[in-house]
Formats: structure tokens, sequence, C-alpha cells
């Protein structure tokens, strides 16, 4: 970015970040929400569903991930392509840290950390990588060669890495080797990654990989379409005519048993019995819906709903509405902070 837009950002997140929120500590658990509008990151205490802190995120702000340790947060600032930045953010603190610059790794989107990493999407760039935070150095790199490489999953054995490609229509599935080329000065040889590149349904974005590991759910947003990916095989054993047009994410409850569609054209979040793949409810929530972030227990869940400026919380039991917080213009990314 240009000095000039660092400082006008840096002036309008200021001018932004209280909206009357007086700071408070950091509650333990918490979840973070982003405001693409405001271009802040709200701290929101799941106990009150109150806004405790509201931090500048960096420009055009989509998705979020906390460190294990919950010390930390990291804030993908996307810009189409424009931009090459990631945020961090002390929790405790409640300040923004220096960015983190990803070089030619444009695009950054979809987060994850695993592994004491951070794990992210680079779209123009057509790949992912990997930020480790100890060294402040970017140590993978791998293409996908795919476009708009979106969203990412890494198992937590690190073994392997799932990406769905919106434009290409197609998921990725990068598995980590024994060995590939030999190691320097007679040493064994060291580890490779193959890719596997799966054929979809268009606008394909919002995935989950099941908690027992064996199946991916990839919501397909144009063709409103759900293909179900055995994670064995890397084949699409079926399409669901799920009726999801414009789906945006797609998340398991942490039993596995329901899937959660939201999509940022319709006005209902769709949700589907896992087992017998079908649909059991549309729940009304607003104009349309974005980020998806499930609650440990598998008692909530949050649903950022952009075009209404609130977050709406689900009662999973009940599967009805629980309550709605207002974490700032056109929510998007969300995260728990353990």
């Amino acid at each position: 970015m240009k000095p000039t837009t660092v400082m006008a950002f840096s002036l309008l997140a200021v001018a932004l970040g209280g909206r009357g929120v007086k700071p408070q500590a950091t509650p333990s658990p918490a979840l973070i929400a982003l405001s693409k509008t405001d271009m802040t990151l709200a701290i929101v205490d799941p106990a009150t569903l109150k806004v405790v802190a509201r931090v500048p995120s960096g420009p055009d702000p989509h998705e979020v991930i906390a460190s294990t340790d919950g010390r930390f947060a990291y804030i993908s600032n996307y810009g189409g392509g424009a931009y090459n930045t990631l945020t961090p953010v002390d929790l405790a603190k409640h300040e923004a840290l220096p960015v983190i610059d990803l070089g030619a790794l444009r695009g950054p989107h979809g987060l994850t950390f695993v592994g004491g990493k951070v794990w992210f999407t680079a779209e123009a760039a057509k790949a992912i990588g990997s930020y480790d935070p100890a060294t402040k150095q970017i140590d993978v790199v791998l293409g996908t060669g795919q476009n708009r490489t979106h969203m990412i999953f890494v198992s937590n054995d690190l073994k392997r890495i799932i990406t769905t490609n919106v434009s290409s229509a197609t998921v990725t599935m990068i598995d980590k080797t024994a060995g590939g080329g030999r190691g320097g000065r007679g040493g064994p040889p060291q580890a490779d990654w193959n890719e596997t590149v799966i054929a979809v349904g268009r606008g394909s974005e919002g995935f989950d990989v099941t908690p027992d590991g064996h199946e991916i759910w990839v919501a397909n947003a144009q063709d409103g379409t759900i293909s179900i990916i055995d994670a064995a095989s890397k084949q699409v054993t079926r399409t669901l005519a799920a009726g999801v047009n414009g789906a945006n994410r797609l998340k398991f409850t942490p039993d596995g048993k329901l899937a959660f569609v939201s999509a940022l054209s319709g006005t209902a979040l769709t949700i589907f019995d896992v087992a017998g793949r079908r649909e059991v409810k549309r729940l009304p929530i607003g104009r349309g819906a974005a980020g998806i972030e499930m609650q440990p227990d598998g008692r909530r869940a949050y649903v950022a709903c952009t075009p209404d400026n609130y977050v709406v919380v689900i009662d999973v039991p009940t599967l009805s509405e629980a309550g709605r917080i207002d974490v700032g213009r056109a929510p998007d990314g969300l995260a728990w902070v353990r």
C-alpha cells in the first residue's frame, strides 16, 4: 500500500474504531468479527453478546482467524487481488500490529491457524502460503494453477490442505508425501506435495470437512448445489440439488450432524441433515449472509448478515434465532478465540 493510503486508513480507523464502545478486557472465550465497511475487528463477549472492543483491521478485511493460544488475530486484507497484506491484532492490548507484507502473494483471503502458523490463500497469485509468526517468514508457497483460490482447510497433522477455486469450479487437495527430492548432503529425502484437482459445481466457494475427516461438502453458488467429496478416494460421490444459489459459506456443527449454508443473495440460512443428505430447515435471518462460526460446544452458531449490518445468533438445539450483535457495517469474517 502507498504511504498516503496507510495514513488515510489509519485516520479513518481511529475515527470509526470506537463507535461508542469503552474497551474492556478480552473475555475468554470470545467471538471476533470483521466489519468490512468500518474496517474494524469487533471483540465480542459471547456470554452477553456485547462488543467489548473494536480494533482497526486494515483495508478491505474479509477473513479472520485467532492463534491457538488466543493471543493474536490475523486478518486478510483482500482487495479483490489488489492488496498483499495480513493485519495482526494483539487481542489482549486491543492493538493492530505492523502489517505482514506477503510480497507477490496478492489477494489473501481464506485463513486458518494450524501448527503454530497462519495458512492463507492468495487469489491473484493462484496459490496458498504459510506464515510463521515465530520467524516472521513465509515458509511455504504452493501454487494451485486454479482461478480464485479462495477458502482453505489444513489438517491438524499438516499433511493435507484443501482449497476451493471459485472461478475454476474446482477443489484442490494437496497431500504431503513421505519423500520427494533428495536431501542435501546425503540426508534423507525431502517431503513433497501432490496436488489433485477435483471438478465440482460452478462458483465453488464455501466448504467444510466433516469432523471425522471422511467427507468434504462444497457449496456451489452459481449452480445452487452441494458437491460431496469422499476424502479417501478424492471423488465426488454425490451432488445435492440443494437450492442454495448464491451460497457463500458452509459449516458443520461440531458433532457433524448438521451443515449450515449461508447465501449472500438469499434471505434464509439453509440447514441440512448430514447423514440423511436432506434439508431440514430454512431459517429467515435477513437479506443475505456470509461468514459462519460454530461455537465449540455446539450450542450456538453465529452468522454474519452482511447487508443488514448484524451478526445473528442461532440456537442450534432449536434451530431458532437467539439474538443479534452489532459488530459494525457489512460484517463478514468470524472466528472463535479460546
